[in-house]
């Protein structure tokens, strides 16, 4: 068993960061929370954070601030949990609360362990993939909305002691799995982030909307491949995502009606699993703030155009979004025309 006086900071009290700080407090862990806004500070620590959705009902109090210079002191563990627009100012932040031995494991969408690397030193960092999904419904008020997963790892594959600590502390949440690809993963759900995230802000509508439109699930897949091009020249091996359940390798292989046939059936399937989902950069626009989407397609553009490899549709998807975050494009599902290759 970890010692579970060890310091512990969660900084974001978004959906993810929230409920996976309510259940490890829950679970016995010393954890702090560092909250964005002070309306959310002074409801978890009057009231607690009350937790709904597909892992039942749940109120959790625990100690929370507004500010990373706030916390008590040195952390051992810190999870980062801010938007990914956010991480790498949280990070600056953090290195006066973080002493030669503190580890960083980052739990945003798109793959921002590289960068923040650079800020806290690739020693501390330790990769995570979040495979479940929660809605914030306002402050300290959370809903889990999908049942799911956490895969944790070393970004250079060695052993290291720190994971079986981290698995301890997030099964307080849902299962933990150490994978010895971290970044086959984390690409792997960068992929699926990049068309529903991305698509979704574009179209304006739910997955299940969006999937259900022949246009989109064409686009879904240009997106895709261009993904798995960028990966292969960056010497990346995709892991399957969905708990194993979609392989990339697979889904685009093969020429032809039947094979195409094949991959539609697959997103139609996804479409309708999670049908009445909003992506999480569509309800970030729809509360006023910036999308991830620099961290999403972007990051495929930027290393596409690192390796000398062509990403057209993600760059255009790129562009579009950012013409939408700054009000020159409205959403509508008329947008994907544009985006057919």
């Amino acid at each position: 068993m970890g010692n579970k006086q060890l310091g512990i900071a969660m900084i974001g009290a978004g959906a993810i960061g929230g409920t996976t700080a309510a259940f490890m407090k829950q679970a016995g862990w010393k954890l702090e929370m560092v909250c964005k806004h002070q309306e959310t500070v002074d409801r978890i620590s009057k009231r607690g954070v009350h937790i709904t959705g597909m892992k039942g009902e749940h109120t959790v109090r625990m100690k929370a601030v507004k500010d990373i210079s706030d916390l008590s002191g040195s952390m051992d563990f810190v999870f980062l949990a801010t938007k990914a627009t956010d991480c790498l100012n949280a990070a600056r932040d953090l290195l006066p609360v973080l002493g030669p031995d503190s580890t960083v494991i980052s739990l945003q969408n798109g793959i921002c362990e590289e960068a923040l690397a650079h800020i806290l030193g690739r020693e501390r960092i330790l990769g995570c993939v979040v495979g479940w999904g929660a809605t914030n419904k306002g402050p300290g008020e959370l809903e889990v909305t999908s049942e799911g997963e956490f895969v944790i790892g070393n970004m250079d594959k060695g052993a290291d002691e720190r994971l079986s600590i981290v698995q301890e502390m997030l099964s307080a949440v849902y299962p933990t799995r150490i994978s010895q690809n971290i970044m086959g993963e984390l690409y792997s759900k960068l992929i699926i982030n990049a068309c529903i995230n991305s698509l979704g802000v574009i179209g304006g509508v739910t997955l299940g909307e969006l999937l259900s439109n022949g246009k989109a699930r064409k686009i879904f897949f240009e997106l895709m491949r261009e993904a798995m091009s960028v990966a292969e020249a960056m010497g990346i091996r995709v892991e399957p995502a969905g708990g194993g359940k979609l392989d990339y390798y697979q889904l685009l292989a093969g020429t032809g009606i039947l094979a195409d046939i094949k991959r539609y059936l697959t997103v139609r399937v996804i479409g309708f699993k999670y049908r009445r989902i909003k992506s999480s950069s569509l309800q970030s626009l729809q509360r006023g703030r910036r999308t991830e989407i620099d961290f999403l397609n972007g990051y495929i553009c930027d290393q596409g155009k690192n390796h000398g490899v062509i990403t057209t549709v993600n760059d255009k998807v790129r562009a579009m979004v950012r013409e939408i975050e700054g009000g020159k494009r409205e959403m509508s599902l008329r947008n994907l025309q544009e985006l057919i290759p």
